[in-house]
């Protein structure tokens, strides 16, 4: 009984489509962190762009098919987090100048899984992610991989990105801040999430 319901829950294409791109991760880290050459540089952010594009089908196939599952909404925030960790990570060490960006991004990132956790045993949660939250991960993803797709990017366009990302970062955690701790809270109750 508990092998077909973990079947049902865990075994769709939305789920599978998210599993993929946690695979995907650890390819596109000894391919970009072992580049030396354009082409392998352009391997590293066609494998990126496949993980987006799986991750803009995950979502659109849960939707419409109705297989949205409590596993898939654990899952596919977590893939995100997860490349955008190794995005950051493998740039990091590349461009120094990213340092900032990780730290927020770890900062928001642990304040969400510790706000989370501490809800959840109240019994309240957040009914889903913020805009704040869809517009930081979409605008980190579009800057980290351009950094990937151009390695001799001059240092002005780094700066420039970094104080983009670390704009939406902040601009994600005071958002999510607000969301868990401010006056008119968006939490609901776990039961109806």
């Amino acid at each position: 009984m508990f092998s077909e319901k973990w079947k049902k829950e865990m075994l769709t294409i939305p789920n599978l489509l998210s599993l993929f791109r946690i695979l995907l991760i650890p390819i596109y880290v000894s391919i970009y962190l072992t580049a030396d050459d354009e082409w392998q540089y352009l391997l590293a952010g066609s494998i990126l762009a496949l993980s987006c594009m799986t991750d803009i089908a995950d979502g659109m196939i849960a939707r419409k098919f109705q297989m949205i599952t409590n596993t898939g909404k654990i899952l596919d925030p977590l893939a995100d987090k997860l490349t955008q960790l190794a995005l950051i990570l493998s740039l990091s060490a590349k461009y120094p100048l990213l340092y900032p960006v990780l730290a927020l991004f770890l900062a928001k990132e642990l304040f969400q899984c510790g706000a989370l956790l501490f809800f959840v045993q109240k019994g309240k949660v957040l009914p889903g992610a913020l805009f704040a939250g869809k517009a930081c991960t979409t605008v980190l993803f579009v800057s980290l991989i351009l950094l990937v797709l151009f390695p001799h990017i001059s240092p002005g366009a780094i700066f420039l990105l970094t104080a983009t990302d670390s704009g939406f970062l902040l601009y994600a955690f005071c958002s999510y801040f607000v969301a868990y701790f401010g006056k008119h809270s968006c939490l609901t109750d776990l039961d109806n999430a």
